[in-house]
């Protein structure tokens, strides 16, 4: 069962991820803020992340490059969750390495075909 975290500040969005998720089979791990998230990274093995961009303490493009740049996490996919639409920030979350980018609002196919796509490589 491929063990995906959820790093999401707002709890409607991670709730709402949550119903997406619910009856798939993977095992889900939530954190509140960047921190968190980060500290969660270092002491568990993770097949999936999914970031929220604007979270407190340490936001996700920068997550997102620690994970990208770090030997033992390097391989983990990535998927940013944001409302940054602009097709900057879609060019910014790539160079920080992720490996798909879904703006908020989405409908949950977009977050299950990213991620069938992430749990592939």
């Amino acid at each position: 069962m491929p063990k995906i975290l959820v790093a999401e500040d707002s709890l409607t969005d991670a709730k709402y991820i949550e119903s997406i998720l619910n009856e798939k089979d993977y095992e889900l791990v939530f954190a509140k803020d960047g921190e968190e998230a980060e500290n969660l990274i270092k002491n568990e093995d993770f097949d999936l992340v999914i970031l929220d961009v604007v979270m407190p303490k340490k936001n996700g493009f920068q997550i997102c490059r620690d994970i990208k740049k770090n030997e033992k996490t390097k391989d983990i996919p990535v998927i940013l969750v944001t409302s940054k639409k602009e097709e900057a920030d879609k060019y910014w979350g790539k160079m920080q390495g992720a490996d798909e980018y879904v703006t908020k609002p989405f409908e949950p196919i977009d977050l299950l075909v990213a991620i069938k796509k992430c749990l592939k490589k």
